[in-house]
């Protein structure tokens, strides 16, 4: 060899061991802060008995936060007794403050409590809902929701938040569509890291950091029929292929605990499965945290008939489950267990352990009090900050659904709107579902929002219409909360009369229509996905007027609306936006904002066609649009969605230029870069996000017609162009075969890429190995 190529050799060497050493260093932290944490944890638990273990493995509810019929007594006691290891629902510095003092005060080791909350869109500010938010394709927007949502809750002493929720959802029925990011896996990961880190931040035990808890474990957004806590059933390819991902995802990022599903998973119910628990998410994946139960989770084991609460705690607790929330089936029964050699020290052991760790990497057996902070309490929540953050966060989240003639963005000044519907001036279902320490009473309406931006300088004509509902015993389902939902004391036709008339003697109509707040969420299946009869009946007859008519639609889930898309002028898709609903609905009304939403669960055009989602498979005989007999198709409509994933208008347009591709034969680990060029060819500042599928025609087994596999949002003024480029690596190839193997095979490969999963162009490329 020569003497200048050994130099060279030398110089990649270096430089190699020069990047290598902060990965190193860093590396040879953490090993020595884990040999920390373990030693101090192995000394703790040598003190302790069977019952104070025991005890940390129980978690109550302070009865803020009640989602079942179960509720836990004789908390002060029970914390003084060393049998609480955590509180959720408890929250506020006072509070938090007391309970902690219980704690660390007047028990034995004083081993503090980790206080938790479902603080999922938010905590005392709310953004949008998750499925709104995911409508972003923002991943900055989303880590810093997240972020602004730990320091709220950390300023009311919490330090563990039930979020993020990453259930890979493709039935609209299923209320809880409306707390996770739609039917995409890709995308699913993307947003749950990006949640992971806006509430862990840096280190969990900075004061405005909490631990995420990751759920629900597993595939509960696969529920049978649509329907709350119902069973799950589904090949293992599909769940490593498309429901499983988001969960990898969050555990990569870091996440501290994951909370186990009611559903059953492979026939056994997630809170007992040892396979879930354990060989996949611990062995298989390396989860080194805790697992928590859903509420009462544990008990409802026996409902699935695997036996009583003590043969159930034993084979939660064997499987993987660490924690047990609300229904004390492991302080009541797992002692007993330990003496009739059903379960062994040793697991007590294991799952106290891994509870005492959390407790040590938020920094609480060095400060059991370090998010306990009342002058925090007064400067960091709901602040004009975080209320603006919220403002953008929705505008980013709405999604122009139909614009005919660009009858949007309305104009600032001159003629007259008929602002109608139950949800024009309405607070309360501002917010959505999950909002717990949400005060509506601050949120901004849409009639408030309307004004702040056009003031006196246009007339409005306010109607309310219609009721959200006029169906009573759907009304009684709805207030499990006072008043959520209400009758007004006039008639449904008086009402609708007072609406006709607003419009009659306006320039356009303005319908804030929809779902109320409690019509999604847990325990909020639906089987008609239209918008309630009341509403649409209102709808009816102000499109009799023959006024243009501009829908804006609040909804926690797909809504069919084939009427609405063939009879408004324009649809405005707003999700629950949040306490700054009104005015961020007000800035894209009028202009001072251009929507640049994107759905992230498709639109049925009728609930028939459920479950609904762009990446599914071919069929032997595969869909042909049109009246053809012996084809998968419906007798009586398309198979086609009404809205498919990823679509979303503006109030600008966008040209993409043909793609060009790098080259179009690769082999082995090479790149691929794929570009287009996106000019905006309007008359209005937007953002487009660009979306990149892929498409494996051939292999070893059947795969889905196109998957995401890349995104990029751009901001275009009026007549700008930007070339975007995805760099494709065999990576972004691989899928898990019948062995469960994640490969990539080789062959034909189609690049598409385009403004929505339908609206796509595309190239062949071979790729070999």
């Amino acid at each position: 060899m020569k003497k200048n190529s050994i130099k060279r050799l030398s110089f990649k060497i270096s430089a190699v061991t020069l990047f290598m050493l902060p990965l190193a260093k860093a590396d040879a932290q953490t090993a020595a802060n884990d040999a920390k944490m373990n030693a101090f944890v192995t000394s703790l638990m040598k003190k302790m008995t069977i019952d104070e273990k025991i005890g940390q493995l129980n978690l109550v509810t302070g009865g803020m936060a009640i989602t079942g019929s179960v509720t836990n007594n004789g908390i002060d006691k029970g914390i003084v007794s060393g049998s609480i290891g955590g509180i959720f629902g408890l929250y506020g510095a006072d509070n938090v403050r007391k309970a902690q003092d219980e704690a660390v005060k007047k028990t034995r080791l004083h081993i503090p409590l980790i206080f938790g909350l479902d603080v999922i869109h938010g905590h005392r500010t709310i953004f949008p809902i998750p499925l709104g938010m995911s409508a972003t394709w923002d991943m900055d927007l989303i880590q810093n929701s997240a972020k602004i949502a730990a320091k709220e809750a950390t300023a009311e002493g919490l330090n563990w938040v039930f979020s993020p929720m990453v259930d890979i959802a493709r039935d609209a029925r299923w209320g809880r569509i409306s707390e996770g990011s739609g039917e995409d896996p890709y995308l699913g990961g993307k947003i749950a890291a990006a949640m992971v880190k806006g509430y862990q931040g840096t280190s969990m035990k900075n004061a405005d950091a909490v631990m995420a808890c990751v759920k629900h474990f597993a595939l509960y957004g696969g529920a049978e029929a649509g329907r709350e806590y119902n069973t799950v059933d589904m090949s293992r390819i599909r769940m490593y292929q498309d429901y499983l991902p988001p969960y990898k995802a969050a555990l990569d990022a870091g996440a501290g605990s994951f909370m186990s599903s009611f559903n059953t998973v492979d026939g056994v119910p997630a809170t007992a499965n040892k396979w879930l628990l354990t060989d996949l998410l611990r062995k298989e994946w390396g989860f080194k945290g805790f697992v928590v139960s859903d509420y009462t989770a544990v008990n409802e084991v026996s409902n699935h008939g695997l036996g009583d609460l003590q043969t159930v705690s034993a084979l939660s607790l064997k499987a993987g489950l660490d924690m047990d929330m609300v229904g004390e089936g492991f302080l009541t029964t797992l002692k007993k267990s330990l003496q009739q050699g059903k379960v062994t020290q040793a697991k007590i052991d294991l799952a106290c352990r891994r509870v005492l760790e959390a407790k040590y990497k938020l920094g609480l057996f060095d400060n059991p009090y370090k998010s306990i902070d009342a002058e925090r309490e007064k400067r960091d929540v709901f602040t004009e900050e975080n209320r603006k953050a919220a403002r953008i966060a929705a505008e980013h989240s709405f999604v122009l659904l139909k614009n005919t003639n660009q009858v949007l963005p309305l104009k600032k000044s001159g003629g007259s709107i008929a602002l109608v519907g139950p949800l024009a001036d309405n607070k309360r279902d501002m917010l959505g579902t999950w909002v717990i320490a949400g005060e509506w009473e601050k949120s901004i309406s849409v009639m408030e929002g309307i004004k702040h931006i056009v003031g006196d300088n246009v007339k409005i004509n306010y109607a309310k219409g219609s009721n959200i509902t006029d169906d009573t015993t759907f009304m009684k389902r709805l207030n499990f909360g006072p008043d959520m939902v209400s009758l007004d004391s006039r008639s449904p036709e008086d009402m609708m009369d007072e609406a006709v008339k607003a419009a009659k003697k306006s320039d356009i109509i303005v319908a804030v229509v929809g779902e109320s707040q409690s019509m999604s969420g847990e325990s909020s299946s639906r089987s008609d996905i239209d918008i309630p009869e009341s509403q649409k009946n209102m709808l009816k007859a102000l499109a009799k007027t023959g006024k243009p008519m501009v829908i804006v639609l609040f909804n926690g889930r797909p809504l069919s609306l084939t009427w609405e898309n063939e009879n408004a002028a324009a649809i405005l898709d707003v999700w629950a936006p949040g306490t700054e609903a009104g005015n961020a609905i007000g800035e894209v009304l009028f202009g001072n904002y251009n929507p640049s939403g994107k759905i992230t669960a498709t639109f049925p055009r009728s609930v028939g066609q459920i479950p609904i989602y762009y990446n599914h498979k071919n069929t032997g005989r595969p869909y042909t649009d049109g009246p053809t007999k012996f084809k998968s198709n419906y007798l009586d409509i398309s198979n086609d969605p009404l809205y498919p994933f990823g679509y979303g208008l503006s109030y600008t347009t966008f040209n993409y230029s043909s793609i060009k591709l790098s080259k179009t034969k690769l082999k082995g680990n090479e790149t691929l870069k794929a570009t287009v060029t996106v000019t905006n060819t309007g008359k209005y500042a937007g953002e487009e996000t660009v979306q990149l599928y892929i498409g494996d025609p051939v292999a070893s087994i059947s795969r889905s017609v196109k998957e995401l596999k890349g995104f990029s949002k751009v901001i275009l003024q009026p007549g700008q162009q930007k070339e975007v480029s995805f760099n494709i690596t065999p990576e972004l190839l691989k899928f898990y075969n019948t062995q469960l193997k994640y490969d990539w095979e080789p062959g034909e490969f189609t690049i598409e890429v385009g403004t929505n999963s339908y609206d796509t162009q595309s190239v062949k490329i071979q790729w070999m190995k």
